[in-house]
């Protein structure tokens, strides 16, 4: 009886009830999720809400997650609820040797260091603004080759660290890395994990990141266009050979950037 007057609680106010999550649509970690319909005002996930684009809510699902989602969108001035299901942790196990054993046993002065790179990268993901990019995002490489290893659970030198939050481009050193979307330069400076780093926000949260740069051509508080050169592939950091690691946070959640770099209809849709 409680659960029927909270329920009902939920439609006075104008929610929408959620589907049984039995006959929900699945979503892998780190996926988006799209949900169309005609007039929709706003999107909202957990306490966050934005604009619709295109017409269309779209959801970034972070690589940590679990169990069920609730997703809300606003449609003449009505929240309505469905949900996803979180599929099984799909990626694999990925063993690396680096022959710099500091940058797997890390002295304490690294330590320290990587913290204050951490805080300073972590202080970028919720700034909202207004959108500065579409869909699908232009390649950061002018020919790009396959993705490789989002969401790998990866072991440095036979010791396990955290999941890789990001598609690795195998290129050259020297190849021209380029901005997926017109955006302001929010950090670009040498970071002892991911090397030569560039971050750029792109407004409405999202956050594009291009690691182990041979060398940096933007500075922070640069104003950016898409397809604008900002550095060049190398292999600086903590590194096997010379890649880019390209990747994206949306409202705070770590996603595949395949999710972005395609095209919005391949994306799995909500109901």
């Amino acid at each position: 009886m409680a659960a029927m007057l909270v329920a009902a609680a939920g439609l006075a106010a104008g929610l929408a009830a959620a589907p049984s999550t039995s006959s929900a649509p699945e979503v892998v970690p780190g996926g988006v999720v799209r949900w169309g319909g005609a007039a929709v005002e706003r999107c909202g996930l957990g306490d966050a809400r934005w604009q619709p684009l295109e017409g269309l809510c779209l959801y970034p699902v972070d690589l940590n997650s679990t169990g069920t989602v609730t997703l809300r969108r606003e449609v003449a001035g009505r929240w309505q609820t469905t949900a996803v299901r979180v599929a099984k942790y799909p990626y694999p196990e990925q063993r690396l040797t680096i022959q710099d054993d500091s940058k797997v046993h890390l002295s304490q002065p690294d330590i320290d260091r990587s913290r204050r790179e951490s805080a300073r990268v972590g202080a970028l993901w919720h700034h909202p603004s207004e959108r500065q990019f579409t869909l699908p995002l232009a390649p950061p490489l002018s020919k790009l080759p396959e993705d490789g290893r989002f969401g790998s659970r990866r072991l440095f030198n036979g010791e396990p660290r955290s999941p890789h939050t990001g598609a690795d481009y195998a290129a050259n050193t020297g190849t021209p890395v380029k901005a997926v979307a017109a955006g302001k330069v929010v950090l670009a400076e040498e970071h002892f994990f991911s090397g030569n780093s560039v971050f750029i926000d792109h407004g409405d949260e999202l956050v594009s990141m291009y690691f182990h740069l041979s060398e940096i051509d933007v500075a922070p508080g640069d104003r950016v266009e898409r397809g604008q050169l900002l550095g060049k592939v190398g292999a600086t950091g903590r590194v096997t050979g010379p890649h880019l690691h390209f990747g994206l946070r949306w409202h705070g959640a770590r996603i595949d950037p395949k999710a972005l770099l395609g095209p919005v209809a391949a994306l799995p849709e909500a109901r």
